[in-house]
């Protein structure tokens, strides 16, 4: 594994587990063992880093996100595989880096949305495509508008200032917003296969 790959794992752990404005560049040499000088010949300041971690982590959820698509017997399946995958995600991340993200960093944030490259904010087109190529979502929604809608959803759903998980639980919220939209978008074998995969996770 390569500097770069290996300052991009460390940051990532570090950054989810502190907040961002709690570690610095020494922290993060000193806990790989390393000069700082040799994290600024690859990364030229914190920001970059930031980024950098990002956008590896937005190609590791792809990877993971596609491995479950194919593997899924139908797009609800996979839906519901991907919204734990998102939930774990979320409740491994320090409510820090989320702070931080959201009132230090909104300019980077909003650089990597409109690029689609932000972890678990990526284009819904090809999950809206095979639900209605599998009879699951209408034929007569409009991909763009849905598309923006779910996206929408995805980001109020983990808003912590909207929703302050003292007084949320945030499986109920996702439950609530995203699968309550998708029955409006559903026809009658989308809503038995949505209720059947609630039943089935209601029993775990």
């Amino acid at each position: 594994m390569d500097y770069r790959q290996r300052i991009l794992d460390e940051a990532a752990i570090m950054f989810r587990t502190y907040g961002i404005r709690a570690v610095t560049m020494d922290m993060l040499a000193n806990q790989m063992g390393i000069s700082k000088r040799t994290i600024y010949e690859v990364f030229k300041d914190k920001d970059e880093l930031l980024s950098g971690v990002l956008k590896w982590m937005t190609v590791r959820q792809r990877e993971m996100t596609t491995k479950v698509f194919n593997e899924s017997e139908n797009v609800i399946e996979a839906i519901f595989k991907m919204l734990d995958m998102m939930q774990e995600h979320f409740r491994n991340m320090s409510p820090a880096f989320q702070m931080d993200m959201k009132r230090f960093h909104n300019d980077l944030v909003t650089k990597l949305t409109e690029a689609d490259e932000l972890p678990y904010y990526s284009n819904n087109a090809d999950v809206l495509k095979r639900g209605i190529k599998e009879g699951i979502f209408r034929k007569d929604i409009d991909l763009k508008i849905t598309n923006k809608c779910l996206l929408e959803v995805i980001r109020m759903s983990n808003d912590k200032e909207v929703f302050p998980p003292e007084d949320f639980i945030n499986k109920d919220i996702i439950r609530d917003f995203y699968i309550n939209y998708l029955r409006g978008i559903s026809t009658q074998k989308g809503l038995d296969l949505i209720n059947y995969y609630e039943r089935k996770r209601g029993q775990k």
